[in-house]
Parts: structure tokens; sequence; C-alpha cells
């Protein structure tokens, strides 16, 4: 029964016009981004010989997140698909820069590019999420986001082995060329929406406080704080745990290389908790949905520290179904509750909140891992983690407090 409802939302999302349409674009352009994550790495490596700058260009991508909650603010000031259109074009010209790489700016214009790449990629999020929930049916939203976590680790499976291979062949602007051409692609795709936008109304605050209303809207809504807080608290954990990779694949008596089986087999059961989410929510609810899910990463981390292969690949398929699931939650939460005239705000700041602590784990994992035991580390996560889960696991009081009111020029249509 289960397996035929799941079946049937899937088919009730493809079958909608503009979902299916969103869908596409995710896949061409995560596969597109997915590629150059892995080819950049490389090609810094080549040009530098640096293991250390090599590791940056993941940081230059991921720090404009930092300042999420100033760029979404753009998305809350103009129509979202002309924002969304723009922004791939202006990647994708941003994207054959690269060509230059390799002779004028070397390892510094690839670090600029990714870093204004990073920055886009933010006000790209921001402006699809708010659009996604007006062009798609409120009934839809939980099963969409969840099949688009399916589209995005799925491409993770397959597009870094595409854009290595590439790299090999023809060299790094090759890859970059291949990105430039899936924003191209998605251009396309998000031009053919359909969903009509009013035009902003011209904001009474500056870009400063209009930022601060989306912050003070999601810290004082009584639903969304906590699944955005438990969010960042899982991902700061997923980050140390991550960080602990190699010392597992070295307990099990394994060469590093064995670290991309285990991250494999993650991605896959990430993609199948994508295509249950739907489901899962409407029959579970947000919160417990996300303390599920919370909760089996928290077993799996901790009982990763037995040395023993069967158990590795067990709980990396159940670290890759567990971590989406508070993910998939939030996101669907803030697409329901928030106003649209604040939606592009309070989503970006909510993925600041969520993913900014992921990178901090990694640092503080990296460092971790050096001076302690990774039994005793894993052991200590699994149990913050069900301490995280637990309040989630409780409905809500019956009398919760009123939902914040939004700010004047705002609505809930």
């Amino acid at each position: 029964m289960t397996t035929r409802k799941t079946t049937w939302a899937v088919v009730r999302v493809l079958r909608d016009r503009n979902a299916g349409l969103y869908l596409a674009g995710v896949v061409v352009s995560g596969f597109g981004t997915s590629a150059l994550w892995l080819a950049s790495g490389v090609w810094v490596k080549d040009l530098t010989g640096s293991d250390g700058l090599a590791a940056l260009c993941m940081l230059a991508m991921w720090a404009p997140t930092l300042a999420g909650p100033a760029l979404g603010t753009l998305a809350d000031r103009v129509r979202r698909k002309p924002l969304l259109i723009a922004t791939n074009l202006v990647l994708a010209a941003l994207l054959l820069g690269l060509f230059a790489a390799g002779s004028r700016g070397g390892p510094w214009l690839l670090f600029g590019v990714l870093f204004v790449y990073g920055a886009a990629g933010v006000v790209h999020d921001a402006a699809e999420s708010a659009l996604v929930a007006s062009a798609v049916g409120k009934d839809l939203l939980g099963d969409f986001n969840g099949l688009r976590m399916t589209a995005t680790e799925g491409m993770k499976l397959l597009a870094p082995l595409a854009g290595a291979g590439l790299y090999a062949a023809y060299g790094g602007p090759s890859v970059a060329l291949l990105d430039a051409a899936t924003f191209v692609l998605a251009t396309g795709l998000y031009a053919a929406l359909r969903v009509r936008e009013g035009r902003p109304e011209r904001p009474a605050a500056n870009w400063r406080r209009q930022t601060a209303e989306g912050a003070r809207f999601l810290w004082a809504h009584p639903r969304l704080r906590p699944l955005v807080l438990a969010g960042g608290l899982t991902m700061l954990c997923a980050g140390v745990n991550g960080a602990t990779a190699y010392a597992v694949v070295d307990a099990l008596g394994r060469s590093p290389a064995y670290a991309g089986v285990l991250y494999a087999v993650q991605g896959a059961g990430s993609v199948a908790v994508g295509l249950l989410a739907g489901p899962a929510l409407r029959r579970l609810g947000g919160r417990r949905f996300a303390a599920c899910g919370i909760a089996l990463l928290a077993v799996a981390v901790a009982v990763r520290a037995i040395p023993h292969d069967a158990v590795a690949l067990v709980t990396s398929a159940a670290i890759g179904a567990g971590l989406p699931a508070v993910l998939i939650a939030s996101l669907t939460a803030v697409q329901h509750e928030t106003p649209k005239g604040l939606l592009g705000r309070v989503t970006a700041t909510a993925n600041s909140l969520v993913f900014t602590p992921n990178v901090l784990g990694l640092a503080l994992g990296a460092a971790l891992v050096e001076l302690t035991d990774v039994r005793l580390l894993l052991s200590a996560l699994g149990l913050t983690l069900l301490a995280t889960a637990t309040p989630l696991a409780h409905h809500p009081p019956t009398t919760d407090p009123p939902t914040p009111a939004p700010p004047p020029g705002t609505d809930r249509t």
C-alpha cells in the first residue's frame, strides 16, 4: 500500500506541468553543478600542486551562504521568474570566463568565479523556492521537495564521475562549458513555466530592514523555528560525521578510495527517502517526519563505530536516508507558512541557518578526529542527534503562540 501511494505521489507531481518543468531544471542544472564541484578541486590541484588550495574550492562556493538573508532579499524585491532566468544566464556567461583560468587568472580567477557562483546560487535557491510555492499546488509541495532531493542526490551519484572523465579528457574549460550549457538549458525550462506574478510593491524599508523582517518572522514563528534550529544542529553533526569518513575507512582496513563506495551508498539512501517524503509528511506531519529521520541518523552514526564492512554499508545507507528528512520538512514548512512577499528572505535565512553549520562541522570534525578516538566521537554525535530529535517527536502544544503577523505590504496568497 505504501509503495502504491508513493508511486501515485510521484506520478501526480510529474503530471503537473510546472512541477515537472521545475524538476527537469533541477536535474539539468544540478548535473552541471555537481560536475564542476569535483572538477574544480582537481583543476586547482593541477594548477598549484596544493591540497589546501584545492580544498578551498568548496569553501569558496559555500562562503556566500553566510550572507544568505541579505542575498535572499533580492528575491522579494523583484519578480521571481525573470530573476531565475537572469541568474541562470549570468552564471552561464560567468563560467565561460574560466577558459582563461589556465593562462591569465590561474587558480585565483577560479576561486573568484566559484565565489560569485555560490552567491548567485543563494539568490537562485531563494527565488526558486518562492516561485515553487506559487507555481505548484500546496498539496504537492511535500512530494515535490522530496523528489527534488531525489533528483539532487541522484545527480551527485552520476555527475562527479562525468565531470572527472570530461576533465581528464579535455581539461577544466570543458567542464565549465558543460555547466554553462546546463544553465542555458535550465533557462529554457524556467521560461516555459506558467505562473502569474504581480509586480512587487515598492519596499517601504531599506535593504537592511527588509532583511531583518525575514529573520524576525522566522525566529518568532512557533512551527518554523524548531524545525530550522533542529536542521542546523543536525547539519553541524553531519559535518563532524563527514570528517570522520577516512578514519572509518581506515578502521575497516580499506584504502582511502573505499570512501567513494560509502558515499555512493549514502547517496542511494537519500534518493530512496526523497521518493517517500511526500506520503510520510502527510502521514506523520513535518515535526515527526523530521524527528524520525534525525533518530535514524543518530543510530546509524553511533553504530558506524563498529569496524565491519556490512555495518559500514548499512549505516551509510541509513545516514543517507535519515539526513534529508529534516531538510525536506523544514523547507516544506517554510513554503506553507510564510507569506508570499517574505518567502525569498525567509527561505534564504533558513538555508543559512541550516547549511552554514555543516561547513563549521567539517572544520570542527577535522580537528576532533585527530584528537579523539573515532568511536567516542561517533557515539557522542549519536547522543547529540537523539537529543535533537526528542523535542520534535512530541506534538506541539495545543495552544501554540500566535503566528507572527507579516509586515505591511506582504500577503499570504
